[in-house]
C-alpha cells in the first residue's frame, strides 16, 4: 500500500481521542445500530442465505486458487473487446499509469467514481502533484474531501459526521471547489443532497476524463461491474470520453453465473437492499455509447504476497459490504481513522497488515485491534474467518520480535523453569503470599496488559501448603465427600468391571466430584500431565506436592 495515513500513531494510541469523543461515538452508535438491524432483516428474507454464503466463499476460493489463469483470460478479453490492460506491482506505478494517461489527453481534472483501490495507492494526492485535480462524486467522498478529512468506513465514509456537521462543511468549503452551497442551507437530508446534487452536476457535464474502480471483474467477457446507490458512478462511467479504472487482481470472477451469487449477497450485506439500485456494467468500448478509450489497471500491491498466505489469503474473498465494520464493537467506540488505512474495522485489521506489512508500529498493532468475539465471521458473506487471521497474524508479529514480546518471552521462559522446578515454585509461591500487603495493583513495565485490569490478590497460604495441612490427615474441609488422601490402587483399573457396584468408595466419591465440577479443558491438561509425571521416575523427597 501506499504508507500509513500522517502521523498516525499505533492503534492503542489512536483510540484514546476516540473514546472520549461523546459527538463521535454518538454518531457511529446510531449509524452501525441502524445499517446493522436493516442488514439483519433483509438477509432473513432469504431462506438460502446459508448456501449462497457457501456458494460465494467456493467461488472465491476457486478463483485465488487460478488467480493467473482468471487474469489472462480477463485481459484478453478486455482487449478484444477495445480496452487497453495495464499491469502495476505497486501503487507507485499505478499512479505514475494513472497520471500518464490523464496527462495524455491534455486535461486537467478528472471526476472519480467511489474507490477504495484508488484511496488505497493514494490516487488524489498523486495527482495532485502532477498538476490534476480529481472530483470526488460520490456523496459521502464528497463531504470528506471537502472537509479535508479522511473516509472512516468502507460503505459510509463519512459515518463519523452527523447532518449539522455536514451542513457546516458544505456551506464552508463547497465555494471552494466549485459552485457554492445554497443560501440559508438547513441541515435536512433533502436541502444536503440537493446541494451536492448542483455542486456535482457542472462537473459531471464537463470532465473528459473518469475514474473508477470495480467491485467485480468478469473473466469471461472482460465485463466491469459497479455497484452503487446514488447515479453518480453511472454518471462517472458514461459522460466522460476516456474511462480509467484501477482495480484490485483479486476482483475478478471467472463468469456471469458466478456474478449472479453476488448480485444476490452484496446489496442485502452492505446497504440491506434486496436489489442494488444502480448496478453499471461495461464490456471494453463501443462506438457511440459510452467513453472511446478505456483503460483497466490491474493492481497488485501487495495481494500476491497475501494469496502465498495459506491462512491469510482468505482476506482475499472480501467484496468490501463493510457488514463486518457495524458489528464490531471495537470499531463502534473508536470509529475507523484509529485503523490508520482506507481499510478500517474488523477487515481492515487483517487486510491492511498483509498489503503493507507489519514493520510499523500502527500495522503491527493492527491484529490486536478485536476482541475476537466473532461477530465479524458471522455476518461476511463469503465467510472470512477474521479471528483466525488475526491470531495467525499476531503470531506473525510477536515472531518478528520487537521490545514487548522480547519481554514477554524471556517471562514466558523463566516461568517454564520455575515451574519445572518444585522447590523454586514453592518457595516463590511462600515468598509472594507473605508479601501480598505490598503488591502493586498493576505490574510494572507491563502497562499495555494491566492497564484495564488490576492484579488478582494472592491467597494468604498457596495450595501446596494448604494441601499440606489440610489433606494429610484425613481431613474434608470442603464438604467434597472426599476423605483421606486419595491414591490410586496399582490394580484398580485390573480390578475394575462395568459392574459398579464394588467400586471403591473412594472411586464414587471422586466420581461426583467429577460431576460437580464439570470436565475442564485445564482439568485434562492437568490429567494428561499427571499421566507424563507418572511415567517419570519420582525425584521429589516424601512432602514435597
Amino acid at each position: 500500500m501506499s504508507g500509513t495515513f500522517l502521523g498516525m500513531p499505533a492503534f492503542p494510541a489512536a483510540t484514546r481521542d476516540a473514546v472520549a469523543d461523546p459527538t463521535l461515538r454518538a454518531n457511529l452508535r446510531h449509524a452501525t445500530h441502524t445499517i446493522r438491524d436493516k442488514r439483519a432483516k433483509a438477509v432473513a428474507e432469504l431462506d438460502d442465505w446459508a448456501r449462497l454464503r457457501e456458494a460465494g466463499k467456493r467461488i472465491k476460493d476457486h478463483t485465488l486458487r487460478h488467480l493467473d489463469r482468471y487474469l489472462v483470460q480477463l485481459e484478453e478479453a478486455v482487449t478484444a473487446a477495445g480496452g487497453v490492460v495495464h499491469w502495476a506491482a505497486d501503487a507507485a506505478e499505478a499512479n505514475r499509469i494513472v497520471a500518464g494517461l490523464v496527462k495524455a489527453t491534455g486535461e486537467r481534472e478528472v471526476v472519480k467514481v467511489k474507490s477504495m483501490a484508488t484511496q488505497e495507492i493514494g490516487l488524489n494526492e498523486a495527482l495532485a502533484a502532477e498538476g490534476i485535480t480529481a472530483y470526488e462524486t460520490d456523496l459521502a467522498e464528497l463531504i470528506v474531501q471537502l472537509g479535508d478529512d479522511r473516509p472512516s468506513h468502507i460503505l459510509v465514509p463519512a459515518i463519523h459526521r452527523n447532518r449539522g456537521e455536514i451542513r457546516d462543511i458544505f456551506r464552508d468549503r463547497m465555494a471552494a471547489w466549485g459552485r457554492a452551497a445554497p443560501e440559508g442551507l438547513s441541515d435536512t437530508p433533502g436541502e444536503l443532497a440537493e446541494a451536492a446534487r448542483l455542486h456535482l452536476r457542472e462537473k459531471f457535464l464537463r470532465a473528459k476524463v473518469g475514474v473508477s474502480g470495480a467491485n467485480f471483474m468478469v473473466a469471461e467477457t472482460g465485463t466491469c461491474v459497479v455497484f452503487e446507490s446514488e447515479g453518480n458512478g453511472r454518471m462517472c462511467l458514461t459522460l466522460p470520453e476516456t474511462l480509467i479504472s484501477v482495480v484490485g487482481i483479486e476482483k475478478v470472477v471467472p463468469t456471469w453465473r458466478d456474478l449472479e451469487v453476488f448480485l444476490q449477497t452484496l446489496p442485502r450485506s452492505s446497504t440491506a437492499e434486496r436489489m442494488n439500485p444502480y448496478t453499471s456494467t461495461w464490456t471494453g468500448t463501443h462506438d457511440g455509447d459510452g467513453p472511446r478509450v478505456f483503460h483497466l489497471v490491474l493492481l497488485d500491491n501487495g495481494r500476491t504476497d497475501t494469496l502465498a498466505d495459506e491462512v491469510g489469503r482468505q482476506a482475499l474473498r472480501c467484496i468490501r459490504c463493510s457488514a463486518c465494520l457495524n458489528v464490531c464493537p471495537v470499531y463502534e467506540r473508536v470509529g475507523g481513522h484509529a485503523y490508520g488505512s482506507v481499510y478500517p474495522g474488523p477487515i481492515g485489521a487483517i487486510l491492511t497488515p498483509q498489503l503493507r506489512g507489519t514493520e510499523s508500529e500502527i500495522d503491527a498493532s493492527l491484529p490486536y485491534a478485536s476482541s475476537l468475539c466473532g461477530a465479524c465471521y458471522d455476518v461476511c458473506p463469503v465467510a472470512i474467518d477474521i479471528p483466525e487471521v488475526l491470531v495467525h497474524l499476531r503470531e506473525r508479529v510477536a515472531d518478528r520480535g520487537g521490545k514487548g514480546h522480547r519481554l514477554e518471552k524471556a517471562a514466558i521462559k523463566a516461568a517454564g523453569w520455575v515451574f519445572d522446578h518444585p522447590r523454586a515454585l514453592a518457595a516463590g509461591e511462600r515468598i509472594a503470599s507473605r508479601t501480598r500487603a505490598v503488591h502493586p495493583s498493576r505490574i510494572p513495565g507491563a502497562g499495555a496488559w494491566t492497564e484495564g485490569r488490576d492484579l488478582p490478590v494472592l491467597p494468604s497460604e498457596p495450595f501446596r501448603d494448604w494441601w499440606r495441612k489440610n489433606r494429610r490427615n484425613g481431613a474434608d474441609p470442603a464438604g467434597l465427600g472426599v476423605r483421606g488422601p486419595v491414591r490410586a490402587s496399582p490394580d484398580a483399573d485390573a480390578g475394575r468391571s462395568d459392574d459398579r457396584s464394588g467400586e471403591r468408595p473412594e472411586g464414587r466419591s471422586a466420581a461426583r466430584l467429577d460431576d460437580q465440577v464439570g470436565d475442564r479443558p485445564g482439568d485434562r491438561a492437568a490429567d494428561r500431565a499427571g499421566q507424563r509425571a507418572s511415567e517419570k521416575p519420582a525425584e521429589r523427597k516424601d512432602g514435597d506436592v
